[in-house]
């Protein structure tokens, strides 16, 4: 997350994911098209709108002085790929205008983004140098899906993930550990692994949830119908994910500040290793992070 950005013009708390931390971050939308989800704060002050072009424009000219070595660039807000292929289609070549030396684009996105798109626009994006889509998953699990009020069922995820794949672009999934309702951690845990098995995407990031205030999960805790999930049971529910994930190469990331123990998996050779790692752990003869240090 990036906040009181004074060089851009920003709106609100600036999200973006961890591997586009040395990148031009460009705000082009504002906001997240679904903000529904029951764990997630993090748009809940914004109003989903795309921005004017002359603001973007003035930004891409900004960025021109204050980065002219930067070579990656990050599209924001929350879900930035839902916009009509019409903006799209002004954007990119505004991009490659002004900012010539920028290799690879990324953005956000949401399984129903990416299924309104065809296979002619997602070619024109990755010809336009789109790179990376980040597709926000959480679960596999059809049952916590619907808890946690995600737009799409994991059907429809997998039909999206499969569909940037063909299209030439680098797909990083991010999975959320502790969400499933109570007594289905280890089922979120199958069928997750099951899901990133069929998406077979080139990162995959698990974070652990961390509740926050007045979201609609904080509320169910709150009212006791939602049980908060223990360090061991959030390990047991990563085991049981790693252990259903087959990847043919890519990263498993589960190292995020989230996390009680930080793991970085290289599938699938370093598979066997992360899962002793974990039993490890599970056991107690690993020390975890402890739960002052977790951040989002």
């Amino acid at each position: 997350m990036w906040t009181n950005i004074d060089s851009l013009d920003y709106e609100g708390a600036i999200y973006r994911p961890p591997s586009e931390a040395r990148s031009i971050i460009l705000q082009v939308t504002v906001g997240c098209s679904h903000n529904k989800c029951t764990f997630c704060t993090s748009f809940k002050d914004k109003r989903f709108r795309i921005k004017d072009q002359t603001t973007v424009v003035e930004d891409l000219k900004k960025a021109a002085r204050l980065y002219p070595k930067i070579k990656r660039l990050f599209i924001a807000d929350g879900d930035a790929l839902v916009m009509p292929m019409s903006y799209w289609q002004w954007l990119m070549p505004a991009i490659r205008e002004h900012l010539p030396w920028v290799e690879r684009i990324g953005v956000y996105a949401t399984g129903r983004a990416i299924r309104k798109k065809t296979m002619e626009d997602l070619h024109w994006l990755r010809d336009y140098r789109l790179g990376i889509i980040y597709l926000g998953v959480e679960s596999g699990d059809p049952q916590t899906l619907a808890y946690v009020n995600k737009e799409s069922t994991a059907e429809q995820l997998i039909e999206a993930g499969q569909k940037v794949k063909a299209a030439g672009i680098s797909l990083s999934v991010t999975v959320l550990l502790g969400i499933a309702p109570t007594g289905r951690s280890l089922a979120h845990g199958q069928h997750t692994g099951q899901l990133l098995t069929a998406m077979n995407p080139d990162y995959v990031g698990a974070l652990s949830v961390i509740m926050c205030e007045d979201t609609e999960l904080d509320k169910l805790v709150k009212q006791g119908e939602h049980q908060v999930s223990t360090s061991a049971e959030i390990l047991m529910e990563l085991r049981e994910m790693l252990i259903h994930t087959e990847l043919s190469k890519g990263m498993f990331m589960a190292n995020h500040a989230s996390n009680y123990l930080p793991l970085k998996v290289e599938m699938p050779w370093g598979k066997a290793d992360a899962i002793a790692m974990l039993d490890a752990a599970i056991n107690g003869r690993v020390h975890l992070r402890s739960e002052s240090l977790r951040a989002l």
